[in-house]
């Protein structure tokens, strides 16, 4: 247990309502927040002379000195730039699995408008930097995200440092291209701002979904989630962007899924149809496992509907989170009796995106 004087700051997850992949090609995506957060904590001690890292989940437990901070970001510049070479495949552009995170810092620490040094702005406090947190990692629920912006908005109120939303947004996508390579803004909107987004392009706008809307209270909306799957975010999107690229009409498909969704939602309209139609699109790419579709193939059975939510997966039997959509509880109870392996909640919206504070 932390003390409760330990600095932290936190950030929900997100699920993509629709958009998947083809945001990537500048079709619109729709997201939610959800309350699954990621907690970062900083433990001070003092004469270290840098950060060790316990991330729950992810850390080996290593040392990052302060003092080769800059060259550790400056190796994966390169390394980033030896991807968009086609020199290195995205999911090896990071060397640790703490690496990320330490990014986030040593790319914050230089953005500082003022030298280190400086009075008001004293050296990065050494200690011990964690997390702990409630969201599936590699499933498609926004984990690196958010594990990012909640660093952000720590080391904000560790050096008395305040950023626009844009301008974490726009931080949080620079970090992430580590991990996901070419990705979209969606993650980092989600992060940051809670509730309910649209982004298409460089446009970001909140979808006008009535107050009442059973998708703010959790009824007959749920996450399940469906493994860890085997490839990647970014090994996905590369996976997707070689083989349809170029494919004007399956993105404007997939545009008008995601609009005819909005709309649902926003008349406050059953969504089954659009729900289906958008699974079936993403079979079509090849990133809904068999397994999968399996489960999917179930919840459409007993009345709802379902689709991954996130990245999916180009190999393996795990597709990550999958959105259900289905307004009969008792139904969604006795398909899930039999999956118990399988953890899954109602959807609960977070309203508000990465703040300093403890987790709720």
């Amino acid at each position: 247990m932390l003390p409760a004087n330990v600095p932290r700051a936190h950030a929900p997850g997100k699920i993509i309502l629709s958009g998947e992949h083809s945001v990537v090609f500048g079709a619109p995506v729709l997201s939610v927040s959800i309350a699954q957060y990621t907690q970062v904590w900083l433990k001070p001690i003092h004469g270290s002379g840098g950060l060790f890292t316990a991330f729950e989940q992810v850390s080996r437990g290593e040392f990052y000195p302060f003092a080769t901070l800059s060259s550790f970001k400056q190796t994966l510049d390169h390394r980033f730039e030896q991807f968009v070479g086609g020199k290195l495949p995205v999911q090896n552009i990071l060397q640790r699995p703490d690496d990320l995170v330490m990014y986030a810092v040593a790319s914050f620490i230089q953005q500082l408008p003022v030298p280190e040094v400086a009075d008001d702005h004293p050296l990065p406090v050494p200690g011990t930097l964690g997390s702990c947190s409630s969201l599936p990692l590699g499933a498609g629920m926004g984990s690196s995200a958010a594990v990012i912006a909640a660093t952000f908005a720590l080391y904000e109120n560790l050096f008395n440092e305040t950023m626009t939303p844009e301008e974490r947004i726009e931080r949080i996508r620079f970090c992430e291209r580590l991990r996901h390579g070419r990705g979209s803004a969606i993650d980092a909107v989600s992060v940051v701002y809670g509730g309910v987004n649209r982004v298409e392009g460089n446009q970001f706008s909140r979808p006008n979904i009535p107050t009442h809307h059973a998708l703010w209270t959790g009824e007959g909306w749920y996450w399940v989630l469906h493994g860890t799957p085997a490839s990647a975010t970014g090994e996905c999107v590369a996976a997707v962007r070689r083989l349809y690229e170029k494919d004007v009409a399956l993105w404007q498909e997939f545009s008008d899924c995601t609009n005819a969704l909005q709309t649902n939602l926003e008349a406050n309209v059953n969504p089954i149809t659009t729900l289906r139609h958008n699974h079936r699109l993403l079979v079509r790419i090849g990133v809904v496992p068999t397994a999968t579709q399996d489960f999917v193939n179930a919840v459409e059975r007993a009345g709802g509907a379902a689709k991954v939510c996130g990245a999916g997966s180009i190999k393996g039997d795990q597709g990550g989170v999958v959105l259900v959509y289905i307004e009969d509880k008792d139904a969604m109870n006795v398909l899930m009796a039999d999956k118990g392996n399988l953890r899954w909640a109602p959807l609960k919206v977070s309203p508000s995106g990465a703040v300093q504070g403890a987790a709720p």
